[in-house]
Formats: structure tokens, sequence, C-alpha cells
């Protein structure tokens, strides 16, 4: 029987996570595995430009405002509820309300691909200016101070559900950033394959012929913007609880990195941008250490290397060498019929 796609990618990632789980806890030290922890809500902000850009066709150059609404929101209400129960909902609702109203006046305007570029990458700088302006006591939501440029001070970690008393430990905040990052990819390699899936495909490659076909495209356009939005306010999430919040979460940095993995990682792909990720993060924070060169002119190096050499980004061009047999989705197990 021929193991499909879809299914060999999920098991493939499922496999990966739980060695994620079983090995690494163990084997890193704090340190690391904080940091591990950002790399882990970094791939997930990957996925979600990957989901919106790669399978979507929209080319979103602001998607940090929703990985910042994530962070901010999940900062805010935890401070003022005490308890990220109610805190992670929040943090992941707030950016998508935000790319509903934002995507309804783009797709059901008819603007075109530049003016969303443009418009996106307006409405992140105009989210970092004012979050650089919210320092002092008159700026604050609720017991929540919004810091300004030096960020949220007090943001308080995950906990157990509904036990503020209870929070989790670095390892348990890892292994719950790993099972979301692992549910992230299922779930959205679930929705390409779906029938919903499919018309989103079909208003990329042709958004005139799906109309006449009678499906909305403003409306598939705005559900996979707000979808996109909601995992990269979760990756906002598990960066506010490993790290911290300030408005470099809005910064033009974020949004042009996520691009650059997502072109190295794989247009097209899921699990290439969310690899790109990691790699070149490992690459920057290693060249930040060694101070011989600026990460920012590597990272430039990288994107022009694959944009000329190897467009097609890392993951097809490995999988396009691998022996035909390991190829995802070509995987065969025997079966005996009765």
């Amino acid at each position: 029987m021929k193991i499909s796609a879809t299914l060999s990618c999920n098991i493939i990632a499922i496999v990966l996570g739980c060695l994620a789980l079983i090995v690494l806890p163990n084997a890193l030290d704090l340190y690391s595995l904080i940091n591990a922890s950002v790399y882990i809500s970094l791939a997930l902000f990957a996925l979600s430009m990957a989901l919106i850009w790669g399978h979507g066709g929209l080319l979103c150059f602001g998607q940090s405002m929703f990985f910042g609404l994530g962070a901010y929101g999940y900062a805010v209400a935890g401070i003022n509820l005490t308890d990220s129960t109610w805190a992670i909902p929040i943090g992941v609702l707030a950016p998508m309300l935000f790319a509903i109203i934002l995507g309804y006046f783009i797709f059901y305007g008819r603007l075109s691909d530049i003016y969303f570029g443009v418009i996106t990458l307006t409405a992140t700088l105009i989210l970092f200016k004012l979050a650089n302006s919210s320092s002092g006591d008159a700026w604050h939501i609720g017991e929540a101070q919004l810091g300004g440029f030096n960020g949220m001070p007090n943001i308080p970690p995950l906990n157990m559900p509904f036990s503020p008393a209870d929070p989790l430990s670095p390892q348990a905040a890892f292994i719950f950033a790993v099972v979301v990052l692992v549910l992230g990819y299922v779930l959205s390699k679930w929705l390409i394959g779906s029938r919903f899936g499919r018309v989103i495909a079909a208003v990329r490659e042709n958004e005139v012929r799906a109309e006449l076909l009678g499906y909305d495209s403003r409306l598939v356009k705005l559900i996979t913007f707000a979808i996109g939005a909601g995992i990269a306010g979760m990756a906002g999430v598990l960066f506010a609880t490993s790290v911290f919040v300030s408005p470099t979460v809005f910064s033009l940095s974020n949004s042009a990195q996520v691009l650059i993995w997502v072109v190295v990682g794989g247009i097209g792909t899921l699990a290439g941008p969310m690899i790109a990720c990691v790699l070149l993060q490992i690459l920057s924070a290693w060249l930040g250490t060694t101070g011989v060169i600026d990460p920012n002119i590597v990272l430039g190096g990288v994107l022009t290397l694959f944009v000329l050499l190897i467009p097609q980004g890392l993951l097809p061009w490995l999988i396009k060498h691998l022996p035909e047999t390991l190829r995802p989705g070509k995987v065969k197990t025997a079966v005996t019929h009765e």
C-alpha cells in the first residue's frame, strides 16, 4: 500500500517531535534549552508564512505584526488575568481578529497584491512605532505597563491549566512548545490536503477561474490570512514566554527574516521554512559569538546564493536527491489481504 505524502510527512513530523521531547530536555543545559524554545517559536512563525505565502499566494511583508500582537496579547492578558490558561487563546485570537479587520478592507476592496504587501508592511511599521512610544506610566492596559522600547516587565510564565500557582519548568515549557509546533505542522498539512486547501490552491493559481466556478476568492483569502495570523500569534506567545516582549517583535528584521526562511527552505513546502529557520538561527547565533562578520550580511549572502543556485529551496533540493524509495509519498508497506 502506498502511503500518501500528507500521512508520511505527518508521521515524520511526529517521530521527530517525539525524539526532540525525549532527547533535548535531558541533553541540553538550561541556557541551551531556552534557546531551543526560542527556535521552536520562530519555526512556528516560519510555518505561518509558509502557509499563507507558499500555499495561499499571499506575500505578506508584515507578518511580524501578528507575531508581535500574539506576544503583546499574551503579556497583557497574562499580567491582568495572572493565568496563562486564558492568556494563550487571547494571544492567538488578537492577531486573528486584527487580520480579519485588515484583510476585509484589502480583499473585499479588491486591492492588488502590490497594495497588499505595502499595507501589511505599513501596518507593521505603525505598530512598531506605537509600541516604541508607549513608555511611561500613562501607557498601560489594566495592570500591564507597555514599557515602550524597554519592553514589558513581569510577564507571567506558562502555568498548569487553571493553576497559576504551578508555573511550568523550562523543560516542561520546551515540551509544550514542541507539541504546539508538531500540531501546527500536522494541522497545516491537513488543511492544504483538504477540500478547502484545494480551493486555496485554485484561488492562488487563477482567482478569476475559481470565482467562475462559484468560489468567493475574497473570503478564501481572508480565512487563509486569518489562519496564518493565528499561527504567527501562537508563535509570539511561545516567544514571549521564552524570552521577553518588546517592540522588536514588530521589527522589519523579523518580517524580512521570515521571508528569507521561506525562500531558503522552499516556497510551497511547510517543513522547509521551519528547517531553514532553525539552521539560520543557529548560524546567526554562532556568528554573533565569533564577532567576525555581521550575521545579517551572511543571511543576505545565503539568500542570494539560494535564489541564484537553488531557487526551489533547500527541502525540495534535498528530496530531489534522495533515493526514490525514501521520498515522501513513495514509502511502501506490505499488507496482507484476507
